[in-house]
């Protein structure tokens, strides 16, 4: 996941939501999706917005685009013919998704898998996806990673990946009523648990990243 850290304001943004209309017991500047969707953005810039808060998203090593892309194929071509569908970033993933477009949380994970197709849309994933990936950057923070697991598991995703590309390692996390946590390290093959018969070898997928 590339570093995010928190603005004031994103790069020329829409004013369709006046502040003076804000509940009072939001901070300012607060943004929903309504706002966030008409940003005019510079080429690569990315943002996410969590609890109306917008973080800017800096740029994934080629480590990371590594990890990602393999990891991706690997999904992809199991689930060619079966009702779940993968999608890599960027992708909108409005997790806590409101038809009038007031949801103030959207985030782009490195992976997602949706099996309820009722909740793909055209602008991207509205509501939990039941997978999630997130690769690390050096630069991410306990803090950021600990806010991530509990807005996913908050928001209803089933099973939650943090991928660790200097330490080629995986931490999974289901949840359940409680928190499984499984830890793999780079030469073991995971069984994914929301995708029975879904094996994926980390050792392919870290080797293609080192290449």
């Amino acid at each position: 996941m590339p570093h995010f850290s928190p603005v004031d304001t994103p790069s020329r943004k829409c004013h369709n939501t006046p502040m003076s209309a804000l509940p009072k017991e939001k901070q300012e500047p607060y943004y929903t999706y309504a706002d966030y969707k008409e940003w005019e953005l510079d080429e690569g810039e990315r943002f996410e917005i969590i609890d109306g808060e917008a973080y800017a998203m800096s740029a994934p090593s080629t480590q990371h685009q590594a990890i990602l892309g393999e990891l991706y194929t690997q999904f992809h071509v199991y689930l060619q013919g079966k009702p779940c569908k993968t999608f890599p970033a960027p992708l909108d993933v409005r997790l806590f998704y409101a038809k009038d477009e007031s949801d103030d949380t959207v985030v782009q994970p490195d992976i997602v898998i949706i099996c309820d197709k009722a909740k793909i849309g055209p602008e991207g994933c509205r509501g939990a996806p039941d997978l999630v990936v997130e690769i690390l950057s050096p630069s991410n923070t306990a803090i950021e990673m600990d806010q991530k697991l509990k807005l996913y598991r908050e928001a209803g995703v089933r099973e939650y990946w943090v991928i660790d590309g200097e330490n080629n390692s995986l931490n999974v996390y289901l949840f359940k009523k409680d928190i499984i946590v499984k830890t793999y390290k780079e030469t073991d093959t995971v069984a994914v648990s929301i995708l029975p018969g879904l094996n994926i070898s980390l050792e392919q997928v870290f080797k293609e990243a080192s290449a």
